[in-house]
């Protein structure tokens, strides 16, 4: 078998990832199918960082939107990240991947406290980190939270999984002229308003020249596929590594 490109990669799931066709909450066969997936570059030896969101149950700016307090509505949201680790982390586990949670907030019961040194220490152990609770601060999105982990852990490359296959110039379910990009710089993708991840997210990367994996989660063993060097998705990268 190839040796895997990377040693550690984040990975980046949205919460609406794990509610499948459901509309709300957590799809199993999808959770099953995503921790199987997981599983495959695990026992590769790849150390693997999660972040989740947690738009299946509750998003910040929709609450806001609705009049809730915007920090108010972003804490909410933040917790239910919380949810979607622990779920993660149980299915993980009865498959026989060690696992820890990592939350930006404290809640000691249910998850130990982020600690950037315990983080690379339980990667080294092969443990998978799943980091929940955003950054621990509103106003900040989850995407902004995986650019912010992926630095702090060292992670190679930020895998952000979605429904389609790559970025495309536009949206590839509404119109069918849309074109899918192979590889994009990071000012080509606040250019053109491509949505990969929010300016913040992209901007960190930019200045910390850390490359963005944009792929289908939907199609079993993608994120292995990846991790073994087969070109999928789209690569954010660079000007100067484009």
């Amino acid at each position: 078998m190839a040796k895997p490109r990377y040693k550690r990669i984040l990975l980046k799931l949205s919460g609406e990832a794990l509610m499948g066709d459901q509309g709300y909450g957590i799809d199993h066969a999808v959770l099953d199918s995503i921790t199987s997936q997981v599983k495959e570059v695990y026992d590769l030896g790849v150390e693997i960082a999660i972040v989740i969101g947690g738009g299946n149950i509750f998003r910040g700016l929709s609450g806001a939107a609705r009049g809730m307090e915007r920090a108010s509505a972003d804490y909410m949201g933040m917790l239910a990240t919380v949810l979607n680790a622990l779920a993660l982390q149980n299915i993980l586990e009865n498959k026989g991947v060690v696992t820890r949670v990592q939350s930006a907030i404290e809640m000691r019961e249910l998850a130990e406290t982020y600690i950037r040194r315990r983080a690379v220490r339980h990667l080294e152990k092969r443990r998978v980190v799943i980091f929940a609770a955003g950054t621990g601060n509103p106003y900040f999105t989850t995407d902004t939270a995986a650019a912010l982990r992926a630095m702090e852990i060292g992670a190679e490359v930020i895998m952000k999984a979605t429904k389609v296959d790559g970025v495309y110039s536009a949206d590839p379910m509404k119109d069918r002229a849309a074109t899918k990009y192979d590889t994009l710089t990071y000012i080509e993708v606040l250019q053109k308003d491509l949505r990969v991840m929010d300016a913040t997210a992209i901007s960190l990367c930019m200045d910390n020249n850390l490359p963005i994996l944009v792929f289908n989660l939907t199609v079993t063993g993608n994120i292995k596929k990846i991790v073994l060097g087969e070109k999928i998705g789209t690569l954010v990268i660079g000007r100067n590594n484009a």
